[in-house]
Order: C-alpha cells, then sequence, then structure tokens
C-alpha cells in the first residue's frame, strides 16, 4: 500500500481465538507485529476487533447464563476491559500507543456524531496511535446481532476515506461451494461485481464463538464498495497475511468496489439539497477549482442561511456562480465569526477549534 493510506482490519473472534474458548495471545501478537509494521511503512491502520463477548466469559470462569441480549451486554461489559488491556500490553511490546474506540450505528446516522467520529480517528492515525474500535455493546439495545463488527468496519472505513478494508476469518475466504463438508469447492480470488448470485454463496452465520458469517462479510464489502472501499476476506491464521495484502499478493477473495470514492461522494453531496450558502473571494475560488484545496475561513466573504455542522451547503463565487457543494466543519453563527479569518485564530475567536477549514477537501464536489 502507498504510504499515506488507510487500512481498516477487522478481526473476528474466531481468529482471536484461534478455535478456542480463551483469546490467543499468540494470535494478538503476530497481528501486532504486522500492524506496526505497516505503520513503520507509512501505513494508517486501524482495528476493529471483536471477542470481547469471549474475554467476558472467559474472565468470569465461562459461566452459564441466559442467551439474552442483557446477559451478552454483561459479558461485553466485562470483556471490553480486558481485551483492549491485553491489546495495550501488546502494542506497547512495539513502543505503541493504541487508543479504545466504541460506536454504535446511531451515533453515526446523526450527521454531527459523524463528523465528531471521524475527526477522531484521523486523529489517531495521523499520530501512528492504534485505534481500536469495536461497538458500544455494553449501552447499545440492538446492536448485539449477527456479523455487526464485519458491517462496524465497513461503516469505519467509509469514515477514514480507507484504500482497503481486509476481513480476517476462520477460513481462506468465499468459495464456490461449502468447503467444510465440499472438497471440490474452489476459492473465488476476486469478484468484480458484488450481486445476489454471489451472496447466494454464503452460508450461514459463522461459529459458535462469534456473531459473523460470510454473508455479514459480503454485506460489510458492497457497504465499503459504496464508498470506494475494495475489501479482502482472508484467513487470520495465516501467516504475514496483512503483509501479504498490503503488498498486492493474492491472499483470500478480493472485492472490487461498486464505484470510485471521489464519485461515490460527490454523487453524495450533489443530491442533498443545501442548507446555506458560503460566498468565497477570487483566491478562494481559484483555489477550489483545482480539486486540490479546502475552504479555508480566511477565503470566505459571506455567509447565508442556518446550518449546523456536518449540514451541506453550496459555495458560491464573488459573481454569485455555483462552484461547490460541501459539508460544512462549523455551524452558520460559527462561520459568520470567521469570515476573512486565518486559520490560526479560530481558537482566539470562537474559544475552541473543530479544525482549520470551513469545509475539508474531502467533503467538496466540484460543480
Amino acid at each position: 500500500m502507498t504510504p499515506g493510506k488507510t487500512l481498516i482490519v477487522k478481526v473476528g473472534t474466531s481468529t482471536l481465538t484461534g478455535g478456542g474458548k480463551t483469546l490467543s495471545k499468540k494470535r494478538m501478537l503476530a497481528l501486532a507485529g504486522q500492524v506496526v509494521a505497516l505503520l513503520e511503512s507509512g501505513v494508517k491502520v486501524a482495528l476493529v476487533s471483536s471477542g470481547a463477548i469471549a474475554a467476558g466469559r472467559e474472565a468470569l470462569g465461562f459461566p452459564k447464563i441466559e442467551k439474552t441480549v442483557a446477559a451478552k451486554q454483561m459479558l461485553s461489559a466485562v470483556g471490553q476491559v480486558r481485551l483492549m488491556q491485553l491489546w495495550a500490553e501488546i502494542f506497547a511490546l512495539h513502543e505503541r500507543n493504541v487508543a479504545q474506540v466504541l460506536l454504535t450505528r446511531g451515533e453515526l446516522t446523526r450527521r454531527a456524531g459523524y463528523l465528531n467520529a471521524r475527526d477522531t480517528l484521523s486523529a489517531l492515525l495521523d499520530r501512528g496511535i492504534v485505534p481500536i474500535v469495536n461497538e458500544n455493546d455494553a449501552l447499545a439495545t440492538d446492536e448485539i446481532r449477527v456479523g455487526d463488527n464485519d458491517n462496524l468496519s465497513a461503516l469505519v472505513a467509509n469514515l477514514v476515506d480507507a484504500k482497503l478494508l481486509v476481513l480476517l476469518t476462520d477460513i481462506d475466504g468465499l468459495y464456490d461451494a461449502d468447503p467444510r463438508t465440499n472438497p471440490d469447492a474452489k476459492l473465488i480470488a476476486e469478484v468484480k461485481t458484488l450481486d445476489e448470485s454471489v451472496f447466494a454463496l454464503a452460508g450461514g452465520t459463522g461459529t459458535t464463538l462469534g456473531t459473523g458469517g460470510m454473508r455479514t462479510k459480503l454485506e460489510a464489502a458492497r457497504l465499503a464498495g459504496q464508498s470506494g472501499t475494495t475489501t479482502v476476506i482472508a484467513p487470520g491464521d495465516r501467516e504475514g497475511v496483512l503483509l501479504q495484502i498490503a503488498r498486492g499478493e493474492s491472499v483470500g477473495t478480493k472485492i472490487r468496489p461498486s464505484m470510485a470514492r471521489r464519485e461515490s461522494r460527490a454523487r453524495w453531496l450533489l443530491a442533498e439539497v443545501p442548507q446555506g450558502t458560503l460566498t468565497v473571494d477570487s483566491g478562494a475560488a481559484a483555489r477550489l477549482k483545482t480539486g486540490r484545496a479546502s475552504l479555508l475561513p480566511v477565503g470566505l466573504i459571506g455567509v447565508s442561511g442556518e446550518f449546523v455542522r456536518g449540514d451541506v451547503v453550496k459555495v458560491l463565487a464573488e459573481d454569485g456562480a455555483p462552484l461547490a457543494m460541501g459539508v460544512a466543519a462549523y455551524d452558520a453563527d460559527a462561520l459568520r465569526k470567521l469570515v476573512g479569518v486565518p486559520s490560526a485564530r479560530i481558537t482566539e475567536i470562537l474559544g475552541d477549534s473543530l479544525g482549520d477549514e470551513a469545509i475539508r477537501r474531502d467533503d467538496l464536489a466540484l460543480l
């Protein structure tokens, strides 16, 4: 992978336990070593880690409990502490810091929550800190279900504009038949179009320890692909698997995205109804037209409408000509205070800062 690009790795419970009942430190050490090697090559890596419920069972001595959501939440609450402690200790051996990031779908469906999560993850990745992401199972009421972390990893890939999502599991990838029952089953090396014929190849829900199966991995690949991210489903027990994938070697099943990241983002932005307008000076307009620049407050000459952070706004040139659609990084009142202001003075004027940009480059679509 190219330095500066982002890789999301989702590791399932069966991979972390090696098929046993307890978390395997050997497996976790091997995985962490590969992540650190990628970091040292300049690749940014976030880890979406399952295993909290398995860790909770282990910590409590494998109790016999009822199969209810509350019981799973209890196991997750206990196990999440143990899981993070192990990851922190293992990455510390490589002198690397980790950060716990607990998310729910509800947070990510709110635009403000989406932006806050994106900014936090981006800040961690930019500093070489490894985000350990998991579903906030202890508080969620309906998120503990089949394959949730598979789909969560796809949402994280969208959040940070990841180039690649790797789903590590306990089989080699997607087969044209169930390899557990059919010795003639063949591994599918690449899927170019993820349609219903491909979904028909997926089996059940997976192992007894985990909550994900092949179908949920395909769902995650489809979700990631809609944002322009390539997905690879690969065996978690293969030595050096992440490094091989990062080098472009054929491992597991590669699933091509349905559209380019830029195309997907632009389609969404251009389809939105703008909640306000930002007018920019000639210098800012020229920079925006290159397609390589963010909109900074210093380039603003006018703000109209009432909108909140995360709303889509239209960007106009001085003569009123439409230039772009974009996601506002600040609300209307804040941007009015920042008109013509250098980014270095944002904290001075507002009391804090949500970043240097009025609209980030990745949140702009030229008209």
